[in-house]
């Protein structure tokens, strides 16, 4: 249980029951839950039994297991509309994916971590970790980092704190001190690289998206495999990334979006 959770009480130790049946991407038993919960037994069945009585999760009495509910879903589908920059990016990400062919992602910093908020697929896919709606590390990834460059001093802080800097591969920034170093170059240029960092053979560039105040509202990267390309060429994107990026803050000035 994070300290978190604890200062938040019952609201926050429900909120954290929720983010682990989620983790598991597919419905879990109660006592999988319990293996990986730091509740007692009775304090999580009577969390798990509210959150099922107010449609937030999902009980399948025959199988005996729990899935995110409708309730949820709702909120998440109202969550996607208001909060997320995809609707309003649509446009830009649209016309850049017809223009250079290539896998655009859009994504938002959520607590330090990247969360993927829309995609679209290169004329020939590749397989790839990044997909709509999932969370990755923000140390190593191209959009990440593009984001993390640009926070305040205070927040940037408190988001390098929440990195676990694990070793994904032999490219990976592993030292806060070094991705510091990294990030404030990237400052400088306005562009950011995953160069294998996340995963083997695949790179990425990627550019902030800020509002007129420089707070950071989202990232846009452009992604593809050593097998393909290299990083040299795809910095020739640079240039009509920055131009949607503009694009989009500019439409999403008048939106609202959660803080970081």
């Amino acid at each position: 249980m994070s300290s978190q959770a604890n200062k938040d009480g019952t609201v926050g130790k429900a909120l954290e029951i929720l983010d682990d049946v989620a983790a598991f991407g597919r419905p879990v038993r109660f006592n999988d839950l319990l293996a990986q919960s730091k509740h007692p037994k009775a304090t999580l069945y009577r969390l798990m039994q509210t959150l099922t009585n107010q449609g937030m999760l999902d009980y399948n009495p025959d199988h005996q297991t729990y899935a995110p509910g409708v309730r949820l879903v709702r909120l998440a589908h109202s969550a996607w509309q208001q909060s997320s920059l995809a609707p309003i990016a649509k446009p830009a990400i649209d016309r850049l994916s017809q223009e250079l062919g290539q896998t655009i992602h859009l994504a938002q910093l959520d607590n330090g971590q990247v969360l993927y908020v829309d995609k679209r697929d290169a004329n020939r896919p590749i397989e790839m970790f990044s997909q709509a709606g999932k969370v990755g590390p923000g140390y190593c990834t191209g959009v990440g980092k593009a984001m993390l460059a640009y926070l305040d001093e205070d927040t940037q802080a408190k988001a390098l704190a929440q990195q676990a800097f694990y070793p994904f591969t032999e490219n990976t920034i592993t030292e806060s001190a070094k991705l510091e170093e990294e990030l404030a170059e990237i400052r400088k240029s306005g562009v950011s690289f995953d160069c294998e960092e996340h995963e083997p053979n695949i790179i990425c560039v990627a550019v902030p998206i800020l509002a007129q105040s420089n707070r950071v509202l989202g990232g846009l990267s452009i992604t593809s495999s050593t097998n393909r390309t290299s990083i040299d060429e795809m910095k020739n994107y640079a240039p009509q990334m920055k131009i949607a990026a503009k694009e989009i803050a500019t439409a999403s000035e008048n939106w609202q979006f959660p803080n970081h």
